[in-house]
């Protein structure tokens, strides 16, 4: 053992030692105390020989109790209510011993009512020296040299904030806010609520305060917005928490703040699943996922895994992709039973052996290109090959080896394309359309706009140009896009999922479409800068690039579905049955078509299609 250790080992024994003598002394004075209060402060000489010989029996027994129960184990910088349980149900045992003690060697001249008071001030000293310890410990810590904040909120989640960040050394809470008026003026262990949180700029100001603390997990997200502004208007951080239960299952609640995420002025409900459905639908289950190392993959597989799939199969092109899901997953859910194979959804000698070997009854394909400038000219056929040959193989290969349902995540860019990207994502819901009926195989497709913070799109982008010094580029002022966070697209993916059964084409809620620059004004603000220090630019709208973009085509209508943000799109008549056939023929040929053979060809094969100009013009800043 190494000489640390030992030290280590010895302060521990030391600290119990110490402990414990506290205990026996303190044994000694309850019983003696009891004594005197039973006789007034006067012990008749009567009873003077009892009390020394009922204390000779009965500390011997109560040490020995106090060892024997563990209650030198704790540590009393940070005792609580565990700790008061254990003394409480050591001391009563140990006195109920004690009195049978006494009652065996027929002592007289102990009152009975010792036998009573003598526990009951045991407790007492016990508890209250170490209740005295830790509270002088906690004022020792909270020293006016650590950073004030104030906390939104003055529930249940900030009253587990207050009990942590008194034993933190960076913070200190000096006032809470809320809106509900009956808990004005009153205290939550011992800090004081001001008023609702309207009042936050002048007490901030007031209280030297430059964090704010959002602890009202139950906040609707108008609600949430509405604080966040608040803070922004008062000239302070805002941190947030998660969910109550994420709250209670942290260790301590500190270890849940964060910071406030776009996300969070989305203003959207979270997602209502069909907990019973689902579990149907994935518990035991072998689950392929194509692109499981992108960011819609890897949170499916995420949310998969809480629902005890019998196997997970995660297949991925790219091998650092593949490692970081792999290494992620590994740690999180170390029991589960995942593969993690490299390969590419167009060969089919690949998918033929992973179908056979693994035989999935259900298939996500999350596979895709997605990025619009780079897949509209020179990365056409590479746009193509991918997103609708891939998606031909991988449904041809489920149909070939029975999988039950396939799952394709589609785009809000399908709709009337102006662009290659576009186009092909159309073309791969057709695919799956066309082969619906021919199988048992069940096709369902599910479209939804921009995800925040995947791969690609403008959120780490501007988050890279903010940690630059910026400026933000936008493409045009008035360019809009739909946005949901990945966490709710992966959650409506497998609710659509369980509720498709032919073909359908499932349509997101994208609740209100968001303007970029809009979006980029926020990011500034939540990095704690302005428009003058960091900027924005405009560039212009790039090839294939749409101010707008759609969730339905225009002939297309929906119906509405059980779940509230879902609906089914009804699609355009069915497609001639030789559609599917010349498509693979045309994928499939050798020679490489050019750009305008391949924009052509997508307007015959997809009627939607309409290519936008090449647009290269900047635009000024309003």
């Amino acid at each position: 053992m190494s000489q640390q250790l030992k030290s280590r080992f010895a302060r521990i024994n030391h600290l119990a030692l110490l402990a414990f003598a506290h205990d026996v002394a303190v044994a000694c004075l309850a019983w003696s105390a009891a004594f005197w209060l039973r006789f007034n402060l006067e012990i008749p000489a009567g009873f003077r020989a009892g009390m020394w010989t009922g204390m000779a029996l009965a500390i011997p027994v109560q040490a020995a109790f106090f060892w024997f129960f563990g209650l030198y184990r704790g540590i009393w910088r940070y005792a609580s209510l565990p700790d008061l349980r254990n003394i409480v149900s050591t001391v009563v045992i140990a006195s109920m011993v004690v009195f049978l003690t006494i009652f065996a060697f027929r002592i007289d001249n102990i009152p009975r009512s010792i036998v009573l008071l003598d526990p009951l001030l045991l407790i007492a000293f016990m508890g209250g020296s170490r209740a005295l310890y830790r509270g002088w410990k906690d004022r020792a810590h909270y020293t006016l040299d650590r950073e004030p904040v104030i906390v939104l909120g003055a529930g249940t989640a900030a009253a587990k904030l207050i009990g942590d960040i008194q034993r933190h050394p960076k913070w200190r809470i000096v006032g809470l806010l809320d809106d509900d008026p009956s808990k004005h003026n009153r205290t939550l262990y011992s800090v004081r609520v001001f008023g609702n949180l309207a009042a936050l700029p002048h007490r901030a100001n007031q209280l030297k305060v430059r964090t704010a603390i959002i602890a009202i997990p139950s906040m609707t997200p108008a609600q949430r917005h509405r604080a966040i502004r608040i803070c922004e208007n008062a000239g302070v951080k805002p941190l947030t928490v998660p969910s109550l239960d994420e709250l209670v299952a942290r260790d301590t609640a500190i270890a849940a703040l964060k910071e406030v995420e776009i996300d969070d002025l989305l203003g959207r409900n979270p997602v209502e699943l069909d907990i019973a459905g689902l579990k149907h639908l994935l518990t035991d289950q072998t689950v392929l996922i194509s692109g499981a190392g992108g960011s819609i993959g890897s949170e499916l597989c995420r949310q998969i895994l809480r629902f005890k799939p019998k196997r997970l199969v995660l297949l991925e092109i790219s091998e650092y992709a593949l490692y970081r899901i792999e290494q992620e997953l590994g740690e999180s859910d170390p029991e589960a039973l995942m593969d993690f194979l490299v390969g590419d959804v167009r060969n089919k000698q690949r998918l033929d052996e992973i179908m056979a070997r693994y035989q999935p009854s259900l298939v996500f394909h999350a596979a895709a290109y997605k990025h619009v400038p780079l897949m509209e000219s020179a990365n056409a056929w590479e746009a193509l090959q991918n997103n609708v040959l891939g998606t031909y193989c991988l449904a041809m290969a489920s149909l070939e080896y029975g999988v039950r349902k396939f799952v394709l995540i589609s785009t809000d860019k399908a709709v009337n394309p102006t662009n290659v990207m576009g186009a092909s994502k159309r073309m791969a819901e057709l695919v799956c359309q066309s082969l619906q009926g021919h199988h048992d195989t069940e096709f369902v497709i599910v479209r939804f706009g921009n995800v925040l913070g995947s791969n690609g799109s403008v959120v780490p982008k501007f988050r890279e140009q903010i940690a630059r010094g910026g400026p933000i580029t936008v493409t045009h002022p008035e360019i809009t896009r739909y946005f949901m966070s990945i966490s709710e697209a992966a959650q409506l993916v497998l609710q659509a999922g369980l509720m498709g059964q032919h073909g359908e084409i499932f349509v997101l809620d994208m609740g209100k479409p968001v303007k970029i620059v809009d979006l980029a004004r926020e990011m500034i603000r939540l990095s704690g800068f302005n428009e003058t220090q960091i900027g924005i630019k405009f560039t212009g709208l790039r090839p294939g690039e749409k101010l707008y973009e759609e969730l339905l085509a225009n002939d297309e209508l929906t119906q509405t579905t059980p779940h509230a943000k879902l609906r089914i799109a009804k699609a355009i008549p069915p497609i001639d049955g030789q559609w599917l056939t010349l498509v693979a023929q045309w994928l499939r040929q050798e020679r490489r078509p050019s750009e305008t053979e391949i924009k052509s060809a997508l307007q015959a094969l997809v009627a939607e299609y309409q290519p936008s100009p090449l647009q290269k013009s900047t635009t000024p800043k309003p």
